[in-house]
């Protein structure tokens, strides 16, 4: 599954991680640094599987399953559609 951010979901950089603006419903989502791992490698075209085992040591199983489970929820909640 190859997704990107909704055009109307803007991404900010904060000392803990990242905040998600959906502007279509005017609502923040807060993300912590393992959560901005993975958004910012999908706005840089990287891989998030890759990018989640070299940030936080873990295996590459454990890692797909976490990146696949976290990009179905910004998916199921509008802030991520299908590439």
């Amino acid at each position: 599954m190859t997704l990107r951010l909704h055009p109307k979901v803007a991404a900010t950089t904060t000392d803990s991680g990242m905040v998600l603006l959906d502007q279509n419903a005017g609502r923040y989502f807060e993300l912590n640094a393992t959560g901005a791992t993975v958004v910012r490698a999908l706005t840089d075209g990287a891989d998030p599987v890759q990018q989640l085992m070299q940030r936080a040591s873990v295996p590459k199983d454990q890692a797909a399953q976490d990146v696949a489970e976290f990009l179905e929820t910004l998916r199921s909640r509008g802030l991520a559609v299908d590439q």
